[in-house]
C-alpha cells in the first residue's frame, strides 16, 4: 500500500461565545483548522485534522499547519501509511519540529491502518478499555459567580468534571478557587488551571493559601523550572500541559519529579504515535493522564478519546471536548459524541468519522505523486 495523494481543506471554526484565556490575557473567537485526506493506491483514505487553538496560545498557527504539510509532502508520498514509524522518521528529516504540522498526517495514516486492519485506531494503539470517560467543561475566568454559572450550565448536560481558568490577580484567584470549592457538588472536581499565567511569586502564594482544599493546578508557571520550584514549596498535585510537547519533556517531568499529571494534547505533541510514547512512559512512573485536542471539531475529539480509552483506570483522569464550543459540526451525528458529560469511541474500524466533503469545499492544496 503506498500514499498516492494529500489533499488539504481550511476552515474557520466560530466559538459559540469568546473564550478568554486563563486571567483574561487572551481572547479567541474563531479556530482555524485543516482538514487532511490521505488517498492510498489500494482505496483507502485516512482522515486528520489540524487546529491550534489560535495563534497567541502555543507556537501553532492555522496557516503553519499547512505550509508544514507543504514542505513534508513529497517526502510521504509514496510511503506505506501502516508504517507510522517511518512515516514520522521521514516527516522529521523533511522538516525538524513543528509537531503541530505533522499530528494530521500521522492520525490519517492511523486511520488507515485501522481501516486496513478492520479495527478501531484504539485497538491498534495498544487496547481499549470500553469504558466511556469524563468530559471536562473549560470555564473561563470571570467573576467567582460568572464561573459558578457556566459550571451549573454544564450541569445540567450531564458534567462532573470542570476546568476553571484562574491566572489573575492571586487575590482574587483565591477568593475564585475559595468560591467555587464551597458550590462544587460531592460528585463533582475541578481542576484550576493557569495556562501559565502566575509567576513563582504569584503561584506560591495562592496554592498555600488554599492548601486546605484537595485540589490539583494545571501549568501554574511558564517553564518546567518554574513549576519545579513551585513544587518543591507547595503541596498540591500539579499537571504539566503547554510545556508537555516531546518525549523529553516528559523524560525531565519524570526524572524531576516535577509533576503527578500531565496533559497530552494530541496535535500539540505531534499526533498519537508520538503521543503514545508519551503515554507509555507516563504509566511506568504512575503519572495521571489527561487527553485532549488542542482544538478542532468532531474529528478531533475522536482521535482524542480513540487515544484515552487506551490508559487503563485509575490513570485515565479525563478527556476534553472541543465540539460543544464551535457552531460548525462537519459530521452530524457521527464520530465520537458527548453524551450526560460522558465520551467513548467509535466501534467503526479506523478513526471511525470522516467529515462530509460537501461541507469542506474545495480544497485549498492536492499534492500527488504525479504532481507535488
Amino acid at each position: 500500500m503506498k500514499i498516492s495523494s494529500i489533499t488539504l481543506w481550511q476552515k474557520s471554526l466560530p466559538l459559540a461565545k469568546p473564550y478568554w484565556l486563563s486571567g483574561g490575557r487572551l481572547k479567541f473567537e474563531v479556530l482555524d483548522s485543516t482538514f487532511v485526506r490521505i488517498d492510498t493506491d489500494e482505496g483507502f483514505s485516512g482522515w486528520g485534522e489540524g487546529c491550534p487553538w489560535g495563534h497567541t496560545y502555543l507556537p501553532a498557527h492555522g496557516p503553519g499547519v499547512r505550509a508544514g504539510i507543504e514542505t513534508m509532502a513529497s517526502s510521504i508520498l509514496g510511503l506505506d501509511p501502516r508504517q507510522t514509524g517511518p512515516i514520522n522518521h521521514q516527516m522529521d528529516l523533511a522538516l525538524p519540529g513543528h509537531l503541530y504540522a505533522k499530528a494530521p498526517i500521522d492520525i490519517a495514516c492511523w486511520d488507515i491502518a485501522g481501516q486496513a486492519a478492520e479495527l478501531p485506531i484504539g485497538e491498534l494503539l495498544g487496547g481499549r478499555y470500553p469504558e466511556p470517560i469524563p468530559v471536562a467543561s473549560s470555564i473561563s475566568t470571570g467573576t467567582p459567580r460568572e464561573m459558578l454559572a457556566d459550571i451549573e450550565r454544564y450541569r445540567t448536560h450531564g458534567y462532573r468534571v470542570h476546568s476553571a481558568k484562574v491566572g489573575a490577580d492571586a487575590l482574587q484567584d483565591i477568593e475564585r478557587i475559595r468560591f467555587l470549592e464551597a458550590h462544587r457538588e460531592p460528585d463533582e472536581v475541578v481542576f484550576y488551571d493557569v495556562n501559565r499565567a502566575w509567576t513563582r511569586a504569584e503561584a506560591v502564594t495562592v496554592m498555600n493559601a488554599v492548601a486546605d482544599l484537595p485540589i490539583t493546578f494545571e501549568q501554574p508557571c511558564e517553564t518546567l523550572d518554574d513549576c519545579l520550584a513551585v513544587r518543591r514549596v507547595t503541596s498540591h498535585p500539579i499537571a504539566i500541559d503547554e510545556r508537555l510537547d516531546t518525549l523529553n519533556d516528559m523524560t525531565r517531568i519524570v526524572s524531576d519529579r516535577i509533576a503527578e499529571l500531565i496533559n497530552i494534547k494530541i496535535n500539540r505533541v505531534g499526533g498519537l504515535t508520538r503521543a503514545a510514547r508519551i503515554r507509555d512512559l507516563a504509566l511506568a512512573h504512575g503519572i495521571g493522564i489527561s487527553v485532549m485536542p488542542t482544538g478542532g471539531t468532531v474529528l478531533a475529539d475522536t482521535d482524542a478519546i480513540q487515544f484515552a480509552q487506551t490508559i487503563p483506570d485509575p490513570y485515565r483522569l479525563r478527556v476534553w471536548s472541543c465540539q460543544d464550543m464551535i457552531t460548525v459540526d462537519p459530521a452530524p451525528g457521527r464520530g465520537a459524541r458527548v453524551k450526560d458529560g460522558l465520551l467513548a469511541a467509535p466501534e467503526a474500524p479506523g478513526l471511525g468519522v470522516a467529515p462530509d466533503e460537501q461541507w469542506l469545499g474545495e480544497p485549498v492544496a492536492v499534492y500527488s505523486l504525479n504532481r507535488t
